[in-house]
């Protein structure tokens, strides 16, 4: 969703390493795990002055610099593919279920689903060249906006929540005859564009020409 959202919005997207797989946050059991000067000194801070070194560590498992240095995860094999020797920071644990290889396979990944942002990008102008107008402007769940050049316009809806939103898209009715390009859920919402219900974290991208 968050993908979604990124590239059909204008500007440039950039795409981090590990992104397009899926890669998460890694869980960091102690202090020790850390490589991030900032984090260690923050930490040696707070704890000196009386902080409770778990709730440090909670906050830097969730802020910290070094959930985005962690390697790169290939595959399911030792240090993810990696490499052979030892890794300056460790894997994440997950790379049994979260890597390349299995990405590539599973034609519903995260990394296909980049992969047909990126093609969307390179074959509809809508996207790097149109316009932009913000929908929903005061939706607390929903981000919604669209895209136009010239005779092409793009719907993008996208719910920011985990949990179902049922909503009124504007101009519904000229909708309707819209395709839908990109989704990451299988293609149910497009029956009704109405009142559609987008499911938790659900993006949908329609095109009207």
């Amino acid at each position: 969703m968050l993908g979604t959202v990124l590239h059909l919005h204008r500007g440039t997207p950039y795409v981090y390493q590990g992104e397009e797989l899926g890669m998460t946050n890694a869980p960091f059991d102690s202090i020790d795990d850390f490589r991030d000067i900032q984090s260690l000194n923050h930490y040696a801070e707070a704890v000196g002055t009386g902080a409770d070194p778990e709730a440090v560590l909670e906050a830097l498992r969730v802020s910290g610099r070094d959930n985005a240095r962690t390697p790169m995860q290939w595959d399911d094999t030792e240090n993810a593919g990696f490499t052979t020797g030892t890794p300056w920071i460790a894997v994440n644990p997950n790379h049994k279920e979260i890597n390349a290889q299995a990405a590539f396979a599973d034609d519903d990944s995260v990394f296909h689903h980049y992969r047909r942002l990126i093609e969307l990008r390179r074959t509809e102008p809508a996207v790097a060249h149109g316009d932009f107008h913000m929908l929903l402007a005061d939706h607390d769940q929903v981000y919604a906006f669209t895209r136009r050049h010239g005779t092409t316009e793009l719907l993008l809806l996208a719910n920011f929540s985990g949990e179902p939103v049922t909503i009124e898209v504007p101009d519904a009715d000229r909708w309707q005859a819209a395709e839908l390009v990109l989704a990451n859920y299988p293609a149910d919402t497009a029956e009704n564009l109405q009142e559609p219900t987008l499911r938790p974290f659900e993006a949908c991208v329609y095109r009207l020409r």
